[in-house]
Formats: structure tokens, sequence, C-alpha cells
């Protein structure tokens, strides 16, 4: 069978319903984040850096990359679980720094929950390294829960 092939272009209002399944499907979504809000804030805002990964025209991977003038940040990277283990992650992250690097980011954060050491060794093998810091929030609104 031959290797997939995967094309990278940004997110478009008509993926939502896609690109919500994907999350669910990779365990992105927490109940205090609305994924369409999220979704819809990012298009509202710096578009070019909400990238999508297809394969054959379906919808299977996602990131969302963003800069706030001091470092970039990596959110929603996402590879369908059926099409792990194809390089499709580091292909799209490969993107988002292209894309980071295009607006001046001198360099790139990111935030992996505790405990999640797949995606940390992913991390770890494109040449993250942990900044040994914690993480902190303060939510300023509260998201709508999400409804299908």
């Amino acid at each position: 069978m031959p290797h997939p092939v995967l094309t990278i272009r940004t997110c478009r209002p008509s993926d939502e319903a896609d690109l919500i399944q994907l999350w669910i499907d990779c365990g992105l979504t927490r109940p205090w984040n609305n994924p369409k809000q999220d979704i819809d804030r990012k298009l509202a805002h710096s578009p070019d850096g909400f990238l999508i990964g297809e394969v054959e025209g379906k919808l299977v991977a996602s990131v969302m990359a963003g800069y706030d003038g001091h470092r970039g940040w990596i959110y929603y990277l996402a590879v369908h679980p059926e099409m792990q283990r194809h390089g499709f992650g580091e292909q799209m992250m490969d993107a988002a720094e292209t894309y980071l690097r295009e607006q001046g980011a001198p360099k790139i954060n990111l935030e992996v929950r505790i405990g999640n050491e797949k995606v940390i060794r992913f991390y770890d093998a494109i040449g993250y390294v942990d900044n040994e810091i914690v993480g902190w929030g303060k939510r300023l609104v509260e998201d709508a829960p999400y409804q299908a």
C-alpha cells in the first residue's frame, strides 16, 4: 500500500465539523474550552496560522500557530489516530514553524498536559526541549458549553 501524502492548507469555516471531530478523536477537547469558539476566534485573528492537513481530501491533521510579538505558540496539533506514524505531525509542525519564522518569532512555546508521554516524546524527537516551567492560566471569558 502506498504511503499516504499529506496536503497542508489554511483552515476554512467549512472545516469546522470535521475539525472538531478530529480534536475529539485525538482527545484534545476539554469541557472548559468550546472547540467551536476556539475555531471562530482563530479564524477571526491571524487565520493564516491555522493549518489543516488532508489526505485524499479528508481532514486528518491540524495545528494552530500564533505569534504575540514576543513568542510563537502552538495549539491544537492533532493527527488522526489512524493516520499517525506517517510523519504528518512533523510535517504540520514544519509548516507551523515556517509560518512563525515568517512572522518574526524568535522562539516557539507550547504546552503539553502532564502525563502525556507519547506527545512529550514526539516533541523531544523533533527538537523541542522542556522549559522546566509550570503553566498557569486564568479565564477572562467563560466559553459556552459545546453542543454537537
